[in-house]
């Protein structure tokens, strides 16, 4: 099985994040091609049995360099693909010092619902998302990250 997998990190963090789940997939024998968005042309991306998309959030959104990216890409409708974004972490209310919850984070966080919907538009197959939190706007990721990319990876079906 070969996964591709295409991130748009901008201070490093979602390429920390694709390393660490290129190095999971290794452990069982899958191999992972990592690329930059901005190392590939969206009409003609290399050919896999999987593509994980990863996107850190900016104001809620997916950044403009992915949108563009997933708009564009030419994959035949049923491929199956991946999302694992990082998104900023929720931070207590200054006034209050309340956590917002996970309703109200729904309200404003729409990464990866975004990717989603252009993708599931081209007819391509989701089989799993999840997301990296980041404690700050460049970083650092928030703590235990790697056993999160490791329960994606576990989650991504081996077989193709």
């Amino acid at each position: 099985m070969k996964i591709e997998y295409l991130h748009a990190s901008k201070y490093g963090n979602g390429a920390m994040v694709a390393e660490e789940f290129k190095k999971q997939m290794a452990a069982k024998g899958v191999m992972v091609v990592v690329h930059h968005i901005r190392e590939l042309q969206p009409k003609e991306p290399p050919s896999a049995d999987l593509y994980v998309f990863s996107s850190p959030g900016r104001l809620g959104k997916p950044i403009g360099g992915m949108r563009r990216f997933l708009k564009k890409v030419a994959l035949p409708s049923g491929t199956r693909y991946a999302i694992l974004t990082t998104e900023a972490a929720p931070k207590p209310d200054k006034n209050t010092g309340r956590m917002p919850t996970e309703e109200e984070i729904a309200r404003w966080q729409h990464v990866i619902p975004i990717m989603n919907e252009i993708l599931e538009a081209k007819g391509l197959a989701k089989v799993a998302e999840d997301k990296v939190l980041v404690t700050g706007l460049k970083g650092p990721l928030e703590d235990g990250w790697r056993t999160k990319v490791e329960s994606f990876a576990d989650r991504i079906p081996v077989a193709p």
